[in-house]
């Protein structure tokens, strides 16, 4: 069994915060992949489903973020987990909006969930650190993550969570480089066309012309679900 953490703030106001993008991604996973109802428990909230043939737990801390890892500590030790089965998806400054890693391990970097998350059950689990910029000076970090995300980061938004949707099995399932893939395709500039592949001679195919926009498939949604999808 496999925990899968989202760190965030509990309540409506919070919902659309930086701070809160933990919580997002495991809405997401939840929604797309057929979990069972939302129950409290634990401090927070949970979900059970399957992912990569791996019964995970999806969990949302109702503790407020500082206070993140006693909701961990206890569904840990309910489950019977190692630090090594649990996964923390969360907030980082240090990198740019909509830029992914993983890893294992390591300091807090100043982030009070994972303080907290590293006073109740040590530093040995795996973080998906999911970038949302700096605003550019120490004294404004509190104030930027407490605010929403912009309308122009909608977009990248809504394309980093399908991303995160579509390599959930491969992370459940060890896999980091295919679910780090999953995102990277989801996050590639609309319409980059695929590298060339050689023909059985050796010789490179000859370009395509490019496609005119009168030439391109018609959108047949509707307005309001042309909308929907902007901020999905």
């Amino acid at each position: 069994m496999l925990l899968f953490v989202g760190l965030g703030n509990p309540g409506a106001k919070y919902a659309g915060h930086r701070h809160n993008i933990g919580f997002m991604a495991i809405d997401r996973i939840a929604e797309d992949h057929g979990f069972g109802p939302w129950k409290g428990k634990f401090q927070g909230e949970i979900a059970e489903g399957q992912l990569g043939g791996q019964k995970v737990m999806l969990l949302k801390p109702g503790t407020f973020m500082n206070l993140s890892g006693q909701s961990v500590g206890e569904a840990m030790r309910f489950y019977k987990l190692e630090p090594g089965d649990v996964t923390v998806f969360h907030d980082e400054l240090d990198l740019a909006p909509g830029k992914v890693r993983v890893k294992t391990g390591g300091g807090h970097a100043g982030h009070n969930g994972l303080r907290s998350i590293h006073q109740h059950v040590g530093e040995a689990y795996q973080r998906v650190r999911l970038g949302i910029g700096h605003p550019g000076r120490k004294e404004l970090v509190a104030q930027y993550v407490l605010q929403d995300f912009a309308k122009a980061d909608a977009d990248w938004l809504g394309d980093l969570m399908r991303g995160i949707s579509d390599g959930a099995a491969e992370l459940a399932a060890g896999r980091k480089d295919r679910f780090l893939n999953a995102i990277a395709q989801r996050m590639a500039p609309a319409g980059a066309p695929p590298a060339p592949k050689s023909d059985a001679a050796g010789a490179a195919p000859k370009a395509r012309p490019a496609v005119k926009p009168d030439e391109q498939a018609p959108d047949n949604r509707s307005p309001l679900q042309r909308l929907v999808d902007r901020f999905r």
